[in-house]
């Protein structure tokens, strides 16, 4: 949790170091290639027990490890941010745009969610080569730390040596970002960046407000504990099947609309929540209209920071790329803090607590659960929507008008480089 909250004020440095780096191979690439592989080595060095000093001298390991886990998210944090804010140098079209963070996207859900299906085969599997059980054993997860380790090399090495920044007069002319200072002025000057960040923020809020305690549902309203794997099948299949449809739908609706859109089958889903808690069949449905549009949420608030990039450029003359695009990161990473606290807080008011079984729950308490886990993020979601539709004014059709307003500008000096 302090890592997290720490994140919030290291990654906006971090993003900022990365626009401020000038090579032969672009700003993105080094950081691609050295935090995606640092972090890779970090990350077996931490499955194996640092070599097996856990089982040494504990003191020394509990010290050695929270170091090696800080330079490993700082690394992993400088390749992360390195890749979602290369999206802008590759391309200033916003339809282009939504393709590579749709793929991006759909790769991601290929990757984490495919990880949690073949994780405990693989570490059964090398346990029983090692070890001659199949059993979870040290030197199965090490292996498995190993695997993973090499895919993140090959595919970091993918995006190192297979993309081309482009070299456009946008981004040649914006290569003095300042200091950390500059940046965070910048971004405080950007108010379209800023009211996407708020929509956002209050988004992330209510979805980890609701996600957090949907075991309980399962476990004290619906008394069926064993149904609650439906939670983690429905938002895999929706995202592998959303991600990709994105840019497709894209070319033919708007983003706003494919967000404000997304928001209102939010609605619908906590609706459905509300009244139907104590059924499983209205929960799953529900389930479905809340995880159905988060890929297309999340996608959207990513391009609509990106194309703000252009618009803080025409406002204030700073292009502040990674920096912008590790608001989002940034933002998860706040609600992720905040997420203990609501869901502990949630647990204790509904008496979800201690040896309480789901006959023990009361009329008041499905009530305030209801209103802690359904109605108060409703009205956080609506609060989101409003935002977005009324304070967000940047559209695919903007975005093209600022980007040529831009380039005519920086031709004719009028914003210096």
């Amino acid at each position: 949790v302090v890592i997290r909250i720490a994140e919030i004020f290291i990654d906006p440095l971090l993003g900022n170091i990365i626009d401020n780096t000038n090579t032969k191979w672009g700003r993105f690439k080094p950081w691609q290639l050295i935090g995606g592989t640092v972090s890779a080595i970090l990350l077996v060095l931490v499955y194996t027990g640092l070599f097996g000093l856990v089982n040494v001298n504990t003191t020394l390991f509990i010290v050695l490890f929270i170091i090696t886990f800080i330079v490993l998210d700082v690394f992993y944090s400088l390749r992360d941010i390195s890749y979602w804010g290369m999206i802008p140098a590759l391309s200033s079209d916003s339809h282009e745009r939504s393709t590579y963070t749709a793929l991006g996207s759909f790769g991601g859900s290929i990757g984490y969610n495919g990880l949690t299906i073949v994780v405990i085969p693989i570490v059964t599997y090398f346990s029983w080569v090692f070890t001659g059980k199949y059993v979870e054993s040290q030197s199965g997860w090490t292996c498995f730390a190993i695997i993973v380790a090499i895919l993140g090399i090959l595919t970091v090495c993918s995006v190192a040596f297979g993309t081309k920044e482009s070299t456009t007069t946008l981004r040649a002319k914006a290569e003095d970002n300042g200091g950390p200072l500059q940046a965070f002025k910048a971004l405080a000057q950007n108010d379209q960046l800023l009211w996407v960040a708020l929509s956002y923020l209050l988004y992330a809020i209510a979805n980890v407000a609701t996600t957090g305690v949907l075991m309980y549902l399962f476990k004290y309203i619906l008394d069926n504990t064993a149904a609650y794997s439906i939670v983690g099948v429905i938002p895999v299949i929706t995202g592998l099947v959303m991600a990709p449809l994105y840019p497709i739908l894209n070319k033919r609706i708007p983003r706003r609309y494919l967000y404000l859109g997304g928001m209102v089958l939010m609605i619908v889903g906590y609706l459905l929540f509300a009244v139907g808690s104590s059924n499983l069949a209205m929960v799953i449905v529900g389930l479905v209209f809340f995880y159905l549009p988060q890929t297309f949420i999340q996608m959207t608030a990513i391009l609509s920071l990106t194309d703000s990039i252009e618009y803080g450029q025409l406002k204030n003359g700073k292009r502040n790329e990674a920096v912008t695009l590790s608001v989002r990161p940034m933002l998860d990473k706040i609600a992720g803090a905040c997420s203990n606290g609501i869901v502990g807080f949630i647990a204790v008011a509904a008496g979800m607590i201690g040896d309480a079984t789901a006959a023990d729950m009361t009329a008041a308490n499905i009530g305030m659960f209801k209103v802690c886990a359904f109605y108060v993020p409703l009205g956080i979601i609506v609060l989101s929507l409003l935002v977005f539709l009324f304070k967000v004014k940047i559209t695919e059709k903007m975005h093209d008008e600022i980007v040529e307003e831009l380039e005519a500008k920086l031709a004719s000096g009028e914003i210096s480089e």
